[in-house]
């Protein structure tokens, strides 16, 4: 006998119905990898628009790298990853949000 008794040792289960299969659960949800930004510059880039993603936290350059090819074939356009920022050529903001909250981040759009 332990130090505290299972209140719930005297229970019957025979006249309940049978829980749902475990196929019929929903997907528990994914844990936010935290928050990046999404910014659009064009400044210093001789009028190009380059869309920037930023403020990576706890990811190293080999999935940033994954990242930014991911990105690259969905936006048809090029990219690279460069001091920890991704960067993909014109303005990919609203493709390049839908990657990352596929990858379990929580894009933000900051900036014009």
């Amino acid at each position: 006998m332990s130090a505290f008794p299972n209140p719930f040792q005297n229970l019957d289960s025979s006249g309940l119905p049978p829980g749902p299969p475990d196929s019929a659960l929903p997907p528990a949800p994914k844990k936010s990898r935290g928050r990046v930004d999404i910014v659009r510059e064009k400044s210093g880039r001789g009028g190009k628009t380059v869309t920037v993603v930023k403020n990576f936290v706890g990811i190293g350059l080999p999935e940033k790298e994954a990242l930014a090819k991911a990105m690259q074939r969905s936006c048809g356009t090029g990219g690279t990853v460069k001091e920890g920022r991704i960067e993909i050529q014109g303005d990919q903001r609203e493709a390049v949000a839908r990657i990352l909250t596929e990858a379990g981040f929580r894009p933000v759009m900051a900036g014009g």
